[in-house]
């Protein structure tokens, strides 16, 4: 009975111990400001009754939390770090970093745009912005190089596809943004930026002091290779489809429409850029009714398939080679894989990148903006070109090599009482391929093998056309 008694008493004490606990605590959360040595954060302000509440919300009975919890957690949150944190922090800033870290944990691409930055993008799609002139993206916390622009200063100081950033201006990277990023590495034309680079194939770090630029990127350059008409696209801006057509036109100017044997579409280094610019330059090279890229949301449900609206009059009959590289993403993705599952250009290089998501951009209010990711592309033979590339038609590296002259071999006319040559009876059709491709060879390996290619394939034509009329 003892027993008993005791044990009603102290479960008596129990409860009047915990209800003490509970209202000493919510004394200590309505206050305005309570704390002591051992506390882990500080909580005051006029919501403390408020949060304290919603911190002891239960879950269902299933364990699943419903949106509204997960709205009250976000609230909850935002009010202790707005009335803990150890410096005062504004709702701009917080609900900023809130948004961005949102989207930037869906993926690499993602992410918030403040009113500030949202203008910039614009500015840079028209081709002309400020900084050093690379094209990146995150890639396990660091920032990845996925090409240096042509002519920028970063190509000029040696930035190359693949680089990992790891600092600027001996910040680390990590933890940064994307856009934090490309902030730091932005500032006033003249002023320098130090950049630690960490790259395969090189045991130790590697520092480069760049001075920022007024970037003005030409999208198009080109020129004649023998009867080759080669073009380089820079990037997908709002000038690159005109300024191609301008470029070939000008080329062909020069070599004439007869004589016109080749075409090198150059992606190598192309980050990407605008879709309707990928659509419309594909559209150049294809037949009508040609699928050039289909786009796939949530589930694969899919949302558009770009099919070429005209027959090719750019080139037609005219064999076609593309070269793409690790540095080639995005749009050049798009053309490189149009041009190659529709048979219409043999693809050569190293494979590309693998950028094969879309991102919108909406405009939201304050003036800023989410980049999004709301979709795939994929190839015109369905293949999803995210995460994996374009593998080329045939593989070349990037390489230089050295031409070896034996200057001890005798020819069979060197010899003493050769027989005498016989007179041709029958005079052979001259053919020349190419007299002089050293210094091509030594300038750009790539370029030189695709220059050989469309004179093999012209080769070739020519002697099965004289076979046929020999019949």
């Amino acid at each position: 009975m003892k027993k008993f008694f005791k044990g009603i008493v102290f479960i008596f004490a129990l409860v009047v111990f915990m209800f003490t606990t509970i209202f000493v605590y919510k004394e200590h959360f309505e206050n305005k400001s309570a704390s002591n040595e051992t506390d882990e954060y500080l909580v005051a302000g006029p919501n403390a009754k408020d949060i304290f509440q919603r911190l002891n919300n239960k879950t269902n009975k299933k364990g699943n939390n419903t949106d509204a919890q997960y709205q009250r957690l976000f609230n909850d949150v935002l009010a202790r770090v707005k009335i803990g944190y150890v410096e005062d922090v504004d709702n701009k800033k917080l609900i900023e970093a809130a948004i961005n870290g949102m989207l930037t944990s869906l993926d690499p691409h993602s992410g918030y745009l403040s009113s500030e930055d949202f203008r910039e993008m614009t500015v840079q799609t028209k081709g002309e912005f400020g900084g050093l002139g690379i094209e990146i993206t995150m890639d396990n916390s660091l920032v990845k190089v996925i090409s240096p622009i042509e002519g920028t200063p970063a190509f000029k100081a040696g930035i190359k596809s693949g680089d990992y950033i790891s600092h600027i201006d001996g910040k680390s990277v990590i933890g940064m943004s994307l856009i934090e990023s490309v902030k730091l590495m932005r500032g006033r034309v003249g002023t320098k930026v130090k950049i630690t680079v960490l790259r395969i194939g090189e045991s130790e770090p590697m520092e480069f002091k760049i001075k920022r630029g007024n970037i003005k990127i030409k999208a198009v350059r080109g020129h004649k290779e023998n009867n080759i008409a080669y073009i380089k696209l820079n990037t997908f801006s709002e000038q690159t489809y005109r300024g191609m057509i301008k470029e070939f036109n000008k080329i062909e100017n020069q070599i004439g429409k007869k004589n016109l044997k080749g075409f090198i579409l150059d992606l190598r280094g192309n980050p990407g850029g605008l879709l309707d610019q990928s659509i419309m330059i594909a559209d150049v090279f294809l037949d009508a009714g040609k699928t050039i890229v289909s786009v796939k949301g949530r589930g694969g449900k899919e949302i558009n398939v770009y099919k070429d609206k005209r027959d090719e009059d750019l080139i037609p009959n005219i064999p076609m080679v593309v070269l793409i590289n690790a540095g080639s993403a995005s749009a050049s993705e798009i053309v490189a894989g149009a041009l190659k599952d529709n048979g219409r250009a043999v693809v050569m290089g190293t494979k590309s990148f693998g950028k094969g998501s879309v991102q919108s951009v909406i405009p939201i209010s304050m003036g800023g903006a989410i980049r999004m990711t709301i979709a795939r592309y994929y190839t015109p033979s369905g293949i999803s070109i995210q995460a994996e590339g374009v593998e080329p038609d045939i593989v070349v590296q990037a390489a230089k090599i050295e031409a070896i002259e034996n200057k001890w071999v005798q020819k069979e006319g060197e010899l003493k009482g050769h027989l005498a040559k016989e007179k041709a009876k029958i005079k052979a059709k001259a053919i020349q391929l190419n007299t002089n491709n050293e210094d091509l060879y030594n300038k750009d390996y790539q370029l030189a093998r695709a220059v050989d290619l469309l004179l093999g394939i012209n080769f070739y034509k020519s002697t099965e056309n004289d076979s046929n009329a020999a019949k």
